[in-house]
């Protein structure tokens, strides 16, 4: 069809070609009405970015509109940007700038996991809930399995997917979803670097009355090793085990080694012993002699 006269010709954005169209105009909307995400991975802390961004807020305003979609009451649920609406209510703002998009649940978690997940400093737990969480989303969506780099390459797998987009292995995408495995009480000194990452993943197939029992191990000696997981995880494949049991075979895993021990005599010593003539041999068989008698004796 012909434009009209005197129309200017208008090309779709990619949004709107991805079927987004007209939603990118951002609107004031009642931080109020505004709900956090459903199991929201990324954590909001009051640390001291969030304050610097606190300040930002103060004086210039929210610059970045959050991402926002309706929810059934016919109020919001925040899609990106918890932080920044954290911020401005730490600010006084009651509204706060928005892009609402209608968005299904998995096309929401997916635009929420892409949103933050390129963040610095991330927790292992917050890679963990977020891949994990995506992970699910595109195997709902039906992903696509037929994505090659060449003819002669295999179909690509989700977790494969994902990995490219994160720039992590395979490998390492499905080591951080283990950690979803845990109990909360491990995974906090996974964040909390005390906890190694890959005994952490070691653990994470260690049935969950177990792992509270490791936990308090953890907190009363203060580490854990990696050989003493593996031994556990040798034992439990041939059948469950109680607490003492478990602490047994972590207490034969760090057994300390006999101390080294060395004994000495002076010459002056000794030569009250022997005769002037007997040479340092002469004396050693005479009190290795001596000594073997005793042990004898001992043992009767």
């Amino acid at each position: 069809m012909k434009n009209r006269s005197g129309e200017k010709i208008k090309l779709a954005s990619i949004d709107e070609l991805l079927g987004v169209v007209n939603e990118e105009s951002a609107m004031e909307i009642e931080i109020s009405k505004i709900h956090p995400f459903k199991n929201h991975p990324f954590k909001v802390l009051d640390d001291e970015k969030m304050q610097d961004l606190v300040e930002s807020v103060r004086i210039n305003g929210v610059l970045t509109p959050v991402l926002l979609r309706m929810d059934d009451n016919e109020e919001y649920e925040m899609v990106s940007g918890h932080r920044r609406m954290h911020a401005a209510q730490l600010a006084g703002l009651t509204t706060i700038p928005a892009i609402v998009r209608e968005l299904s649940d998995d096309d929401a978690i997916v635009a929420m996991v892409d949103a933050n997940i390129q963040r610095e400093e991330l927790l292992p737990s917050e890679k963990a809930f977020a891949y994990k969480m995506k992970l699910e989303a595109m195997k709902r969506q039906g992903v696509r399995t037929d994505l090659t780099l060449s003819q002669n390459e295999t179909k690509l797998r989700s977790d494969e997917v994902l990995s490219k987009q994160v720039g992590e292995s395979r490998a390492q995408v499905q080591r951080f979803v283990r950690l979803t495995e845990l109990i909360p009480e491990l995974l906090d000194l996974v964040d909390n670097k005390k906890l190694q990452f890959t005994v952490a993943v070691n653990i994470s197939y260690i049935d969950k009355e177990v792992q509270e029992w490791i936990y308090e191990y953890i907190r009363d000696t203060g580490f854990i090793k990696p050989k003493q997981i593996a031994a556990l995880r040798n034992q439990l494949n041939d059948g469950p085990i109680n607490q003492i049991q478990m602490l047994s075979i972590f207490n034969n895993c760090v057994m300390a080694k006999k101390v080294s021990r060395s004994l000495t005599f002076s010459e002056k010593k000794l030569t009250k012993y022997f005769p002037d003539d007997y040479t340092a041999k002469d004396m050693k068989q005479v009190i290795e002699s001596l000594l073997e008698k005793w042990m004898q004796e001992q043992s009767c």
